[in-house]
């Protein structure tokens, strides 16, 4: 979620019930907060609107042993006729890579995919 101010929100997610989970609770512009098996990432400064996101690969900060690449998830995607933008790392057969795919009302919907 685009924050405005990283402190403040991490005091009312933490009121919430969550903590920082990564990455160093000190980082300067953005924290990821778990409370359970849920995940929320805050970002001051780096994000115009809040974005959604999805990461294969990882859950709770950790590498899944199976998953469906991020790569072949792009590709189903696009011969369904969704429209994307923002990839990188696509060209690779394996490892980090992502793009962003926009709801009918705006919304950003990212792929990112750490491993």
């Amino acid at each position: 979620m685009a924050v405005k101010n990283l402190e403040a929100s991490k005091a009312f997610y933490e009121k919430l019930g969550f903590t920082a989970s990564s990455p160093d609770p000190s980082h300067k512009n953005w924290l990821v907060m778990k409370s359970g098996d849920t995940e929320i990432g805050i970002f001051e400064g780096i994000f115009d609107k809040n974005t959604l996101c999805f990461n294969p690969g990882g859950a709770l900060g950790k590498p899944t042993a199976v998953f469906t690449d991020v790569r072949e998830i792009h590709r189903q995607l696009k011969a369904k006729g969704v429209v994307t933008k923002g990839e990188g790392g696509l060209d690779s057969k394996s490892g980090p890579g992502g793009f962003v795919v926009t709801d009918p009302d705006g919304n950003d919907i990212l792929f990112d995919q750490h491993v």
